[in-house]
């Protein structure tokens, strides 16, 4: 059968001393270590190919620095992961190793337990990047140009009541979680509607004081109060023609409600110590994530307001009751950040997928974009992995029977299947120094018969090795 070949490690020091000690501790553990004596000589070995699994690279070495020869392992290969060693762990270093994509950075003199276990992390990281493989994208951000991303069966209830109100001028309610985007779908009923080559203006009613909320909305005159120097024109008269979108107005006072109230019913307001009525042309679109009619029973939102804002009520669910859409709204979100060009992390692990899908997510989908522009700068390669992801997300993920999401790639799934199959294997079995590979073959053996049913011919069809091959296996396997 095939050979598994071991990880391979370059070791990139003008220290013989530590590239002997280093090389020691790497080849106990099956490693296959290559030395260079320089950042130069170190460059060259890269560019020959095939690139290693791991470099460690020293900072201070003379001719080009560890700093310098890190930007160019970097430019030969992006992904190729870097440990840099020093003996100064200042910030500059520290800060200098992470911006130009190193993995990580040991201190010397180092332990070789410490060295150890950053490799196993690093070649599990490694290892967890190619798995993803080729990543295919669920959607196109250019199918979503309203911002609103999802298919599952409450966002098509949404994106309906959305077409069909954007044909009149009614007034619409849009409820729902804060975060779960109120005012992205105020947006697109503008877009859509005969009034878009208007004005849209959106004012969050919570973040205006109660006492600056009238002259904001409606204007004010000069000398109307303290402070008024000069005429200002207020939001509905800037908005005249088109639409404005009142957020939050729950939380607007009932003194303003009042005044809303009357926009609603006759079409013209006053400014603030003005006589003056002046008509407005402005189609109201409101939004809350409190309980209106709680409020109106406690009468703290008057009720005739109430009764003219909720003509037509959209309801947006919050993202945990649609976790379907998740996959979709990490893919347009990465690929929005890639054309903005805030990152080049465009891809994301099945086992990172799974936790953003099983996460309650209590911010709603504000807050899972703001995990994933996170988790894509923390990030060491072109995917988003599992440990990319912030602990408290992993850890109040709910677990779940589910299989975690799979690329329906034949090619990727094999790929990940071989990927993390030889990064266990090199894991659990590092230790044994008598019989790696022979524990490797007794593994691969017993899966293939497992998977046939005890099928020894179809056993070693699975594992394309010849029938004396094959004897040989299951005698190394106990048999």
């Amino acid at each position: 059968m095939p050979e598994l070949k071991p990880p391979t490690i370059l070791i990139i020091d003008d220290d013989a001393e530590i590239r002997y000690s280093l090389t020691r501790v790497l080849a106990s553990r099956h490693f296959l270590v290559t030395e260079a004596g320089s950042g130069e000589q170190g460059v060259a070995v890269l560019k020959k190919g095939p690139p290693p699994d791991l470099i460690f690279l020293d900072v201070r070495m003379g001719g080009m620095s560890g700093i310098e020869t890190l930007q160019h392992l970097r430019s030969v290969n992006p992904k190729q992961l870097v440990v840099l060693m020093t003996a100064f762990g200042t910030a500059q270093t520290a800060i200098e190793a992470m911006k130009y994509g190193a993995f990580d950075y040991v201190m010397k003199p180092f332990a070789p337990d410490k060295v150890l276990a950053l490799v196993e992390n690093a070649l599990k990281t490694h290892a967890d990047l190619r798995a993803v493989g080729d990543y295919k994208p669920t959607v196109s951000s250019d199918d979503f140009k309203e911002g609103i991303v999802g298919n599952s069966a409450a966002m098509q209830e949404v994106f309906k009541t959305i077409g069909q109100v954007t044909a009149s001028d009614v007034t619409v309610m849009i409820t729902g979680e804060s975060g779960t985007g109120k005012e992205l779908v105020a947006r697109s009923i503008w877009k859509h509607s005969h009034r878009a080559s208007k004005p849209f203006i959106a004012v969050n009613c919570a973040a205006i004081p109660d006492n600056l909320i009238e002259s904001e909305l409606f204007g004010h005159e000069k000398g109307a109060f303290t402070g008024a120097t000069g005429q200002r024109i207020g939001k509905f008269e800037l908005c005249d023609g088109g639409t404005i979108f009142l957020d939050e107005i729950g939380d607007m006072a009932l003194a303003t409600q009042t005044k809303i109230l009357r926009v609603l019913q006759q079409g013209d307001i006053q400014r603030v110590g003005g006589s003056e009525t002046i008509r407005v042309d402005v189609r109201i679109l409101a939004a809350t994530n409190k309980d209106l009619e709680a409020m109106v029973k406690a009468k703290t939102f008057r009720e005739d307001l109430y009764y003219r804002l909720n003509v037509v009520r959209i309801r947006m669910p919050a993202l945990r009751d649609r976790a379907e859409d998740i996959p979709q709204i990490v893919d347009f979100c990465l690929q929005n950040l890639v054309k903005s060009r805030k990152t080049r992390v465009g891809k994301v692990s099945p086992e990172a997928l799974a936790v953003l899908t099983r996460y309650p997510w209590p911010g709603n989908v504000r807050e899972l974009e703001n995990v994933i522009y996170r988790s894509a700068v923390i990030a060491q390669g072109d995917s988003i992995l599992l440990k990319d992801l912030p602990a408290e997300v992993r850890d109040r993920a709910e677990p779940t029977s589910q299989p975690a999401p799979v690329s329906t790639e034949p090619a990727a799934d094999a790929e990940s299947s071989i990927s993390r199959a030889i990064a266990a294997l090199y894991t659990e079995l590092a230790n044994d120094e008598s019989g790696v590979w022979a524990a490797v073959e007794k593994r691969l053996v017993e899966h293939a018969l497992k998977a046939e049913d005890g099928d020894e011919e179809a056993a070693a069809g699975k594992l394309g090795v010849s029938r004396a091959t094959w004897r040989r296996l299951r005698g190394g396997a106990g048999q």
